[in-house]
């Protein structure tokens, strides 16, 4: 039984800048200054005060989602971090203290992501803007809180930090072969193919506070691990989606000894080759039809140091 708010797009300028992460081989993202931070919210709370709204049609005890949509709105101007999920446990706490019938909060959010736009810097070249940016659709960060009061206190029951609609696309050096050949087979092995995929990359901590940024260098910026994942496939010759996003695992829990799990949801959208007279890696693609063929994998600290002994 619960019930909320979703889709509620937040803008926060000039928002507390994330200063002070610590820098991987992978990446040169050190921080970002927040000049423009934007989410879009969902809110699920859980109660058993509610119980009567959908029992007896008796809404004494409900918060109207638009109440609730409200109340998100106006917290974001009084956060004063610099991340996704502290904004979400801040916000999510203060329901709880607000409203004793809430038992418990699940809070989710995508950041939208914003680019700052190139201008003449006076001396000839180009610097970015600290006033114009574009709305972009590229992968965002990702922060999921699921709080619960207990003793009068608020408890994080559960959390979960990621990195959606990441799209790479790696023209040569990926295989495919091996897999079972029976009477259903059609598909050909590829020895080199131009292989394109839509990932979701999400992880817990050990300590889940270390989620907020509150402590810059513990916290994992979403930037990061997309950058682990380009590089790593940017490496690697892999002979499957699942196989790549092991690799990528095991960087990412290599990289923050923080993080307890890591895990991944996988879409292959890999091209088709139109024609095989082409001379070189040289090809001409087309895209493919439906269905398309989809990985999920969890991985946690104790494949880490199977890699290790292998």
């Amino acid at each position: 039984m619960n019930y909320g708010k979703e889709h509620v797009n937040v803008y926060r300028t000039y928002a507390t800048p994330l200063e002070g992460v610590r820098e991987i081989p992978e990446s040169d993202f050190s921080g970002k200054p927040n000049t423009l931070f934007g989410m879009e919210v969902r809110a699920q709370v859980e109660g058993e005060e509610f119980l009567p709204s959908f029992r007896d049609g008796d809404n004494a005890k409900v918060v109207a989602t638009d109440s609730m949509k409200n109340f998100i709105l106006h917290h974001a101007g009084d956060y004063d971090g610099a991340t996704v999920e502290g904004f979400l446990h801040y916000v999510g706490s203060e329901f709880l203290r607000t409203y004793d019938q809430m038992e418990s909060v699940r809070m989710s959010a995508d950041q939208l992501a914003f680019d700052e736009r190139p201008v003449p810097d006076g001396d000839g070249g180009f610097e970015p803007s600290d006033l114009v940016f574009r709305v972009t659709d590229d992968e965002s960060a990702f922060g999921e809180f699921y709080l619960t009061r207990e003793d009068g206190e608020v408890v994080v029951e559960e959390q979960r930090s990621g990195v959606t609609g990441l799209e790479l696309v790696k023209v040569k050096d990926n295989s495919f072969v091996g897999y079972v050949q029976d009477e259903y087979t059609t598909l050909p092995e590829r020895e080199n193919r131009t292989l394109y995929i839509s990932l979701d990359i999400f992880w817990t901590y050990d300590e889940p506070e270390a989620a907020l940024g509150e402590d810059p260098a513990a916290y994992v910026p979403a930037e990061q691990v997309r950058d682990i994942a380009q590089v790593v496939f940017h490496e690697q010759n892999v002979n499957s989606i699942q196989d790549l996003i092991y690799q990528v695992g095991l960087r990412v829990l290599e990289r923050f000894p923080q993080l307890s799990r890591v895990s991944f949801e996988a879409n292959n959208r890999t091209w088709l080759n139109v024609r095989d007279d082409m001379d070189g890696d040289a090809k001409v693609l087309r895209e493919p039809p439906r269905p398309t063929g989809f990985q999920q994998f969890s991985m946690d600290r104790s494949d880490l140091e199977e890699s290790g002994e292998r």
